[in-house]
C-alpha cells in the first residue's frame, strides 16, 4: 500500500465538501428487500411515449452529432416561446438561452460564470443539496441562512440582511422548494427583489418544480418582477414537470454577457447536451403540456394523502404547496434526523432523506417525496406510524 497521503493532494475545495446526504441511505436500501422509497427526487411516470417517440424517431433519422454548444436552435427558440407565452418574459434565442446537461449543471455553471474567489452566495436553508457544494466549488462561501417552518420556509430580507457583507455577490434561491415544497408569494419575491436591488446582487433563482403548484397557487417566475430580468440567472428543465430525469436536460436564462461566459465553461466541459434529449425537450414544449397537467394533479392526490396521514399521526407538519416533497417535524420521536432515518429504514424497510442534509435547520425533519404510487405512499405511511408506536425514544 501507498505511503502517499491522497487525500491532501486533493482539490481543498473537493475536500470542504461532503458527499451528498441524499444517497447514503439509498445505498443501503439498494441492498435489502422490500424497501419502499420516499427518498429521490424523480417521478415514478415514465416519459410520455410523444416525447420518447421522437428520440427514437430522431435515431432512426440519424440524429447522434454534436450540436451547436448552446443548444440546438429548434429548442432555445421553443424555450424562449414557452417563456413569452407562460410568463410574457422576451429572451433572445440567439443569445439569452443555453441548452444544459440538467439543471445541475446550469448551476454549477452559472456559479463558476460569477462566483470570483472569497465571494459569498446567501443560501437560505434548507435547500436542495448541490447549492452550497456548487459555491464552494466555484471558490465562494456559501452563506446558509435559516428560514422558519413559521413562517412556511419562506424567507425575508430581514432574515438575509444580517449576513450581508461587502463580500456578498449572489443571492441563491429555490421556489418551489426542496426539500419542504414551500412556495413563495409575488408579494415575498416583490420583497427579495428590492432587497437584491439595494445590494446589487445577482440571483440565481432555481425553478426546476415551478411547474408543480397546488391549490390554486401560481408559480411567479422570478424575472418577471421588475428589473430583475437582467440581474436574474433562471435556472429550468424537463426533468420534474415531464418526468425525464434520465435525460438530462436542462437550461438557463440571463442576459447575454452571464450567458456567453456560462456558455464558454459549458463549451470546454460539457461541448453540448445530446442531441437526442434536446429532440425529446422539443417535443414536451410543443406537445407536452397535457401530460405534465395529469401528472400534477396525481401529485396533488398524493400531496393529500400524505400530509393526512403524518397530521393523523401527530407529527407537526407544513402543508406543500409545491414540488413533490413534505418535511414532518420528527423531534418529538426523540430521534435526530439521522438515526430517524437509519432506524426506520432497519425497522420498518422505509427509506426516506434526513433533513439535516438540507442543512443545519433541517434538523429535526425528514424529506419524503411523494413522488410515487398511492399504494407505496399508503403502505409507506402504515409503517411509520407503526415505527413511532413501537420504536418512539423515552
Amino acid at each position: 500500500m501507498s505511503d502517499i497521503n491522497w487525500q491532501e493532494r486533493l482539490s481543498p475545495g473537493v475536500n470542504a465538501i461532503a458527499p451528498s446526504g441524499i444517497r447514503k441511505f439509498f445505498d443501503i436500501a439498494a441492498q435489502m428487500k422490500d424497501v419502499i422509497s420516499l427518498g429521490v427526487g424523480e417521478p415514478d411516470f415514465v416519459t410520455p411515449w410523444s416525447i420518447r417517440e421522437s428520440c427514437v424517431y430522431g435515431l432512426e433519422q440519424g440524429h447522434t452529432s454534436y450540436t451547436a454548444n448552446r443548444g440546438m436552435p429548434e429548442l432555445r427558440e421553443e424555450i424562449a416561446k414557452h417563456f413569452q407565452r407562460r410568463y410574457d418574459l422576451t429572451y433572445d434565442s440567439n443569445t439569452d438561452v443555453l441548452v444544459t446537461v440538467g439543471v445541475s449543471e446550469a448551476l454549477d455553471i452559472a456559479m463558476r460564470a460569477v462566483v470570483a474567489p472569497g465571494d459569498e452566495v446567501l443560501i437560505p436553508e434548507p435547500c436542495y443539496v448541490s447549492y452550497q457544494a456548487c459555491a464552494t466549488l466555484a471558490g465562494g462561501v456559501p452563506v446558509s441562512v435559516a428560514a422558519k417552518i413559521e413562517n412556511e420556509f419562506r424567507i425575508t430580507p430581514a432574515e438575509l440582511e444580517p449576513y450581508v457583507t461587502e463580500r456578498t455577490k449572489v443571492l441563491l434561491i429555490g421556489y418551489p422548494n426542496n426539500p419542504t415544497g414551500a412556495i413563495m408569494t409575488r408579494d415575498d419575491l416583490l420583497a427579495l427583489a428590492d432587497f437584491a436591488k439595494k445590494h446589487d446582487l445577482i440571483v440565481i433563482s432555481d425553478e426546476i418544480y415551478g411547474e408543480l403548484t397546488y391549490g390554486g397557487e401560481e408559480h411567479v417566475c422570478f424575472a418577471t418582477l421588475p428589473g430583475m430580468q437582467e440581474r436574474t440567472i433562471l435556472l429550468n428543465g424537463f426533468s420534474k414537470a415531464y418526468a425525464m430525469t434520465g435525460w438530462r436536460i436542462g437550461y438557463a436564462l440571463s442576459n447575454p454577457t452571464i450567458i456567453a461566459a456560462m456558455t464558454k465553461i459549458h463549451q470546454y466541459t460539457m461541448l453540448c447536451a445530446p442531441i437526442t434529449a434536446q429532440m425529446a425537450a422539443v417535443e414536451a414544449l410543443r406537445h407536452g403540456e397535457k401530460y405534465m397537467k395529469k401528472m400534477v394533479a396525481e401529485y396533488d392526490r398524493r400531496r393529500h394523502l400524505i400530509y393526512d396521514g403524518f397530521i393523523k399521526m401527530g407529527l407537526e407538519c407544513f402543508e406543500p404547496k409545491g414540488a413533490f416533497y413534505i418535511f414532518p417535524n420528527i423531534a418529538a420521536t426523540g430521534y435526530t434526523s439521522d438515526e430517524f432515518a437509519e432506524e426506520l429504514l432497519k425497522a420498518e424497510h422505509v427509506a426516506l432523506v434526513p433533513g439535516s442534509a438540507f442543512g443545519a435547520c433541517g434538523e429535526g425533519h425528514v424529506r419524503c417525496s411523494y413522488a410515487t404510487s398511492v399504494d407505496k405512499i399508503s403502505q409507506a405511511l402504515v409503517r411509520i406510524e407503526n415505527f413511532i408506536r413501537h420504536h418512539k425514544k423515552r
